[in-house]
């Protein structure tokens, strides 16, 4: 991955790709095979995502401006899944089941592993 950052939550470490401009948020995780546990991509700007053209069920959380979940979707659909969070600043996406494996609950705070 590409401009990887590292984020912290409940003493687990994520290795998060950044889709910072509209080509990276438009290509998202489309035509991938998978993605590696302890990894994600960062939708941001973003407040809602679709599942065309992809090929596994995802994990989706939304973050506010200060890397705050404001919603958990777990186990978005391929090709049917479309999830939004109005007031949201960006989506993580994860693969499925991560949420649930990093205990995400709404309110917790990403932190920047650097940090």
């Amino acid at each position: 991955m590409i401009g990887v950052e590292k984020f912290s939550i409940n003493g687990q470490t994520l290795e998060v790709e950044s889709a910072d401009n509209f080509f990276k948020r438009l290509r998202g995780l489309m035509f991938r095979r998978r993605l590696d546990s302890g990894r994600g991509l960062l939708l941001a700007p973003c407040n809602s995502v679709h599942m065309l053209f992809m090929r596994f069920a995802i994990d989706v959380v939304y973050l506010d401006e200060n890397l705050c979940i404001k919603k958990i979707v777990r186990d978005l659909k391929p090709w049917l899944g479309m999830s939004i969070c109005l007031g949201a600043s960006g989506a993580l996406e994860l693969a499925s089941g991560e949420a649930e494996r990093l205990k995400l609950v709404v309110g917790q705070k990403f932190l920047k592993a650097d940090s």
